[in-house]
């Protein structure tokens, strides 16, 4: 379980490689910032519970913030 938390540092690199590449410096430090957590508790070798308990909170806090970015801070489409 630790392995994909590397995996998923990986993945993060590229699309804030790929975000800086396109000139989205916000997006590419917000991506990177994340790189740089993913990678960190990769090396920490928790239980397997731990992880899944960890990766759980991370996709319900960043689901609720892609949605209030969304709902609130983008404006209507007019």
């Amino acid at each position: 379980m630790a392995r994909m938390f590397r995996v998923l540092g990986f993945w993060t690199l590229v699309i804030g490689l790929m975000a800086y590449a396109g000139h989205m410096i916000e997006m590419a430090i917000l991506f990177f910032a994340q790189t740089a957590v993913f990678v960190l508790l990769g090396y920490l070798n928790f239980s397997e519970r731990t992880y899944i308990l960890m990766f759980w909170g991370y996709m319900i806090l960043s689901f609720a913030g892609f949605t209030y970015w969304s709902v609130f801070e983008m404006g209507l489409p007019f």
